[in-house]
């Protein structure tokens, strides 16, 4: 399991200092059904503006 998540939005209310996710979970969808052949197919559930 991942110990450090990145993110670069920087309006994210999770993006803490270094670019750091601090949201408890992290959910990640795909937008093509139920599998992705690229990082470009999928989009992060877990963003909240803030």
């Amino acid at each position: 399991m991942a110990q450090d998540v990145l993110c670069e939005v920087n309006n994210c209310v999770y993006n803490k200092s270094g670019n750091r996710c601090g949201a408890t979970q992290i959910y990640v969808v795909s937008n093509k059904g139920k599998e992705a052949e690229t990082s470009h197919e999928t989009d992060c559930r877990t963003f909240k503006p803030e």
